[in-house]
C-alpha cells in the first residue's frame, strides 16, 4: 500500500502518513538527514538492500554485455536514479536515451530498458514496476537468480506493464529497446 492510499484510509482524527516529494527527498539528503544507499519510492524512503556476490556477479556481467551494444544517443546508467512521479528508484542497470551532459540539472525521467537483479529482493523489486511504467518506461527486466529467470515487462499503459514474458531457465532473452543484446540465461547464471 503507498503512502498515499494509506493517508485516504486513515480517519481525519488519526494519524496520517506524511510522503515525501522527490524535491524533499533531496533537500533531506543534502542536509544528511537521509542516510546513505536509499531510494525514494511512492512518497517513502527505503533502505536499499546490501549487494550480495552473486548480486554483483550478475550485475558486472550484464554490464560488460550490455554496454559495447548500447547505439549512439544512448548511454548506460548503473544504480542511479530515474526521477518518477512521488518516486527516485535506482535502478541496477537502465539505458537511457540522450547523452550523459544532458542530465546535468536533473535526474532522467524515463529509461528506454530498466534492469534490477533481484537476488532477495524479488517483492521489493516488483513494486518498482508501477513507478516505471508511470514514467514510461519502455521495457523492464527482472533477472530472478535463484529462479535462474529473466522477468520481462513491456508495454507501459496507465501506470502497469500490459505484457510479462517469463524466461528460463535457459534459453535466451533479446531486448526490444536494444539493438543486439541478448543474454544467454545459461551464461548468465553459470556459477
Amino acid at each position: 500500500m503507498t503512502a498515499a492510499e494509506i493517508a485516504r484510509q486513515a480517519s481525519p482524527s488519526g494519524p496520517q502518513v506524511w510522503p515525501l516529494d522527490v524535491k524533499a527527498y533531496h533537500a533531506l539528503g543534502e542536509l544528511g538527514l537521509i542516510p546513505e544507499r536509499t531510494e525514494l519510492l511512492y512518497g517513502q524512503v527505503y533502505y536499499k538492500v546490501p549487494e550480495s556476490p552473486l548480486h554483483r556477479l550478475l550485475f558486472m556481467r550484464l554490464l560488460q554485455w550490455l554496454l559495447p551494444l548500447v547505439p549512439a544517443g544512448m548511454h548506460v546508467q548503473p544504480e542511479k536514479p530515474i526521477r518518477c512521479a512521488g518516486s527516485e528508484p535506482e535502478p541496477d542497470l537502465s539505458v537511457i536515451a540522450g547523452s550523459v551532459d544532458d542530465y546535468a540539472h536533473e535526474h532522467p525521467r524515463t529509461a528506454e530498458l530498466v534492469i534490477e537483479v533481484c537476488v532477495s529482493s524479488h517483492e521489493y523489486d516488483r513494486s518498482k514496476l508501477r513507478a516505471y511504467a508511470s514514467a514510461g518506461v519502455k521495457e523492464c527486466w527482472l533477472v530472478l537468480a535463484p529462479e535462474q529467470q529473466i522477468e520481462v515487462h513491456l508495454q507501459p499503459q496507465g501506470g502497469q506493464y500490459t505484457e510479462t514474458r517469463l524466461h528460463g531457465p535457459g534459453g535466451s532473452v533479446t531486448s526490444t529497446t536494444v539493438p543486439g543484446f541478448t543474454v544467454d540465461l545459461t551464461r548468465l547464471f553459470a556459477s
